[in-house]
């Protein structure tokens, strides 16, 4: 999941500090396209922010999430209408009955790891 171009942030916060927005702000770095998902802000890291994935102006390669892990099942349902293929369920981050909907329904599930993390560990 790591070549994918487009991410998709759910959570993602507009304060520098909170992991999410570091995060984000490194896979951008990295030539990544952030699209933030979070109906509290309108914009973040120079990127227009939407309510929901259902509003996204295209389709993300992966949607990384910020969300505590009762959010995540509706998440996995909307990836599912939509037809999205890759969920990455940020560090400390579990809800496995979300995750095992999610891969019955064709979705690639990585949970409890930092992309970002994992991206270092990858391209050094």
């Amino acid at each position: 999941m790591l070549v994918a171009k487009t991410i998709a942030v759910v959570g993602l916060s507009d304060d520098p500090t909170k992991a999410s927005h570091f995060v984000s702000a490194y896979m951008q770095r990295a030539g990544k396209k952030i699209l933030p998902v979070n109906p509290a802000v309108t914009s973040v890291l120079g990127e227009t922010s939407y309510a929901s994935l259902s509003e996204l102006p295209e389709k993300p390669d992966v949607v990384n999430v910020f969300r505590l892990p009762r959010a995540i099942p509706a998440i996995v349902d909307e990836m599912i209408t939509l037809g999205l293929k890759a969920l990455w369920v940020q560090q400390g981050i579990r809800n496995e009955e979300a995750a095992r909907k999610a891969e019955a329904a064709g979705i690639h599930v990585v949970m409890d790891r930092c992309i970002m993390v994992e991206h270092r560990m990858r391209t050094r």
